[in-house]
């Protein structure tokens, strides 16, 4: 057999291997209104730029053209001229369920990836373990979280679920960075609605068990939620614009496309009402700070007292942790907690500078708080914002009380730049509750005793709670014009620039 020969071979090798489980299945695929893994990264990398790798890869033993890649198409391409890493799961070939060599496959990505210094994106679909490889099937699995640990805080590693995710496979994404489901067509559980009839006699539906919006909402496993696998991959582009390719790299500058628009006098004050009692989004006032445009929000609908994402400031890719006054009055609890230690973990472990904006009442109280754990959890965001050496710089809104105004960045644990707006209230407590700690006798022994109570609580506020007292000891910087943040922040940044060690620091641990 002459070159000619072997090359047309080898073609014909390559485009058996590209039909996966062959076009029965893959129209049944389609029906299923899902992408096959190909089409899928098609859609997600740069146009032409991906490059197969172990195509070849197949089970000792099983030469059936049905099992085309050992159901993972696994390689290299750019996204936005970046290199990545990229598996997809293909389940057109035994549902896209992993075995040995499948997960070989993968590890070697991963490997590549690491050493490379470049991320890798994982697009999920499986049916799970191939149970007739038994023990060989569980051994892959341990290869991949091993791998997804050890890499943890070296590349961004990212999982984008659409379809399938049973049993041992979930743990596999809930150690990377971040989790995008589909709504309606991909499912998280650890055991199956049919498994679990039959152990408990109830019926589940996949989407009451594992869906989007429940991980989405409730179980905080899941960082986005998309309409569409299109919009599934979009949101992959997009996060990888805010982050660096690796933990020896900075996150690249980015020019906002969007203009910033013409607002009333004085918008910033109006968004955050001077009133502590009155509520306000706190993302209005994120969107008016950042970039424009620049602000992509992570974990919307969990722990919505907490904001957490990455945004732009001056070009630069800044993670944002921000009470929310619009939920349970910004109070921390034991979901919130959990929401921003890793967040905060993983801006640190990729030198993204993190700005904390304050409004908070403190730590929920309460005894289910406490049998959840309260006390361990919000211990997490201690240790995180602790432990972070990225810049930090906090901006006081309005009330910053208790140990939650210690836990969200106070210089005590380590925050570079303090900032409070004339707003700002600093206290161990509330004026209404410090007062009724410290004047009951008072208040009661009083001919008006309400009138006494509140002559009381504007005392304490005016000499104990005002942010000019914790300026005074050096606990805050500077109080500033609501209208100066924006230029504060950035120069603070510039003056933080060098802050902060390339390489490794630690991983990103699920909370």
């Amino acid at each position: 057999m002459d070159m000619e020969e072997k090359l047309e071979a080898l073609k014909k090798k390559k485009a058996q291997i590209s039909q996966g489980g062959g076009k029965e299945r893959q129209d049944a695929q389609h029906a299923r209104g899902k992408w096959t893994a190909r089409e899928r990264i098609r859609f997600l990398v740069d146009g032409g730029s991906f490059s197969e790798l172990n195509g070849f890869i197949q089970q000792p033993g099983n030469s059936s053209e049905d099992a085309n890649g050992e159901g993972v198409v696994t390689g290299t391409a750019k996204i936005d001229g970046r290199l990545v890493c990229v598996f997809a799961h293909d389940f057109t070939v035994h549902g896209g369920a992993l075995g040995e060599m499948h997960a070989r496959k993968i590890v070697r990505l991963m490997d590549l990836a690491a050493d490379a210094g470049i991320p890798v994106i994982g697009l999920n679909d499986s049916g799970g373990a191939r149970i007739h490889e038994g023990v060989r099937a569980l051994d892959g699995y341990g290869q991949l979280f091993q791998r997804n640990a050890e890499y943890s805080g070296v590349i961004p590693q990212i999982s984008v679920i659409m379809g399938p995710c049973a049993g041992g496979a979930v743990y596999s994404p809930a150690l990377t960075d971040f989790v995008i489901m589909v709504e309606s067509s991909s499912y998280l559980f650890i055991t199956g609605p049919k498994v679990l009839k039959s152990v408990t006699g109830h019926e589940y539906s996949h989407e009451d068990l594992g869906g989007a919006k429940l991980h989405a909402q409730k179980s905080g496993d899941v960082h986005f939620i998309a309409k569409s696998e299109k919009e599934a991959l979009r949101k992959v582009r997009k996060l990888l614009s805010y982050l660096p390719s690796n933990a020896q790299q900075y996150p690249p500058h980015v020019c906002s496309t969007e203009q910033r628009k013409e607002m009333k006098s004085d918008p910033l004050q109006s968004l955050v009402p001077s009133d502590q009692r009155r509520i306000y989004d706190v993302r209005e006032l994120l969107t008016a700070i950042l970039d424009p445009g620049s602000f992509l929000e992570i974990q919307p609908l969990f722990a919505m007292n907490l904001v957490i994402g990455f945004g732009r400031l001056a070009h630069q890719t800044v993670g944002v942790v921000a009470n929310n006054p619009k939920v349970k009055a910004g109070a921390l609890d034991v979901d919130a907690s959990d929401k921003a230690a890793r967040f905060i973990r993983f801006c640190d472990s990729f030198h993204i500078p993190i700005l904390t904006f304050e409004d908070t009442s403190g730590f929920v109280p309460g005894s289910e708080q406490q049998e959840n754990g309260i006390i361990r959890h919000g211990a997490k965001i201690l240790y995180a914002f602790s432990e972070a050496s990225v810049p930090k710089i906090t901006v006081i809104l309005r009330k910053a009380y208790g140990g939650a105004y210690v836990a969200m960045n106070s210089k005590a644990i380590g925050a570079d730049f303090v900032f409070a707006w004339p707003t700002a209230e600093i206290a161990v407590m509330g004026a209404e509750g410090a007062a009724q700690v410290l004047f009951t006798k008072e208040v009661e022994a009083s001919d008006d005793p309400e009138k006494c109570r509140k002559e009381k609580i504007e005392a304490y506020r005016d000499t104990y709670t005002n942010p000019y007292r914790a300026a005074e000891y050096g606990l805050v910087d500077d109080i500033i014009d609501p209208e100066d943040t924006n230029n504060r922040l950035i120069r603070a940044l510039e003056i933080l620039k060098a802050k902060g060690k390339r390489g490794r620091k630690h991983g990103n641990m699920p909370f």
